[in-house]
């Protein structure tokens, strides 16, 4: 229900910007609360990790930067690889999210691929409403133009797994807190609001509102064992430095390809950097909860 409601009111929002406010407000969400949620992965790391492995903070900020910058390396040397493996890692870290604590079926390879393909089909139907767009930034990151029956291709072949092992997921387990009903309703509503907004306003929201600040809320409950405003200020304090070091690194992109054409295409490659440590933080941090 909050989903729903948040979201309409985003729609609600939407009409009161043009699509240039649109854009702008998106980053700005995405700056906020998107760049935030990443932010405290060194944190997470030394409380998943022994404390023999990782006794220095500057040895564990070492090994984050470390992947950081492979991914950096990936995207100028093999960019259409790097990207492909971003849209999947990016489609497993959404569904992992979204439905880690609603399914329990003891079968971890059903449980990864119906989450993958889940966070998958959630990218699809963002790729299928703004196809121009995301064909642009392909084409800016890797060099390859991607046709529009490839970017429909992906939605059905994502929606086709999706069901696939979500059938098989609901039949093996017997107590699932989500309906497939709502479930569907949730994804209509998604549909909607990419469909009726810019590219960034679409993504922003769902990042914000369905991944991120979730995400925020179960990495409190991982750290400090309760949600809590007073927990929330730790959070943010703890992340802070590391918050305000990535903003730095987006604002010199911005000062240095500040044309809308380049700026969208390496914003997304940078998202993408951090990305990939950040999503085996966040796997290491239900590990260690399970």
């Amino acid at each position: 229900s909050f989903l729903i409601i948040v979201s309409f009111l985003g729609l609600w929002l939407k009409s009161f910007f043009n699509e240039t406010t649109q854009t702008y407000v998106g980053f700005i969400l995405i700056f906020s609360f998107g760049i935030l949620h990443g932010a405290n992965d060194l944190l997470l790391i030394g409380k998943t990790q022994s404390i023999e492995k990782f006794i220095y903070t500057t040895k564990i900020l070492l090994y984050y930067c470390i992947v950081v910058v492979l991914g950096v390396a990936l995207f100028y040397f093999f960019p259409a690889i790097a990207l492909a493996l971003f849209i999947l890692v990016s489609g497993y870290h959404f569904g992992q999210q979204h439905w880690q604590l609603d399914i329990k079926t003891g079968s971890y390879w059903f449980e990864f691929l119906f989450q993958l393909f889940y966070g998958l089909l959630i990218l699809a139907l963002l790729f299928v409403c703004h196809q121009e767009d995301v064909q642009r930034i392909m084409l800016d990151i890797s060099g390859f133009k991607i046709s529009n029956n490839l970017i429909i291709a992906f939605l059905y072949f994502s929606l086709f797994c999706t069901l696939l092992f979500g059938l098989i997921i609901f039949r093996k387990t017997k107590h699932h807190k989500r309906p497939l009903g709502v479930e569907l309703l949730l994804l209509i509503v998604l549909a909607v609001l990419f469909q009726t907004s810019t590219l960034i306003w679409g993504f922003a929201l769902y990042f914000i509102i369905w991944h991120s600040i979730p995400s925020i809320k179960d990495q409190i409950n991982f750290l400090y064992g309760s949600f809590t405003w007073k927990n929330f200020k730790q959070y943010f304090k703890s992340a802070a430095i590391y918050w305000l070091v990535a903003l730095t690194g987006i604002a010199l992109l911005y000062f240095l390809f500040n044309q809308q054409h380049y700026f969208d295409a390496l914003f997304f490659a940078f998202l993408a950097a951090i990305t990939f440590p950040h999503v085996w933080v966040i796997v290491q941090m239900f590990k260690t909860k399970k």
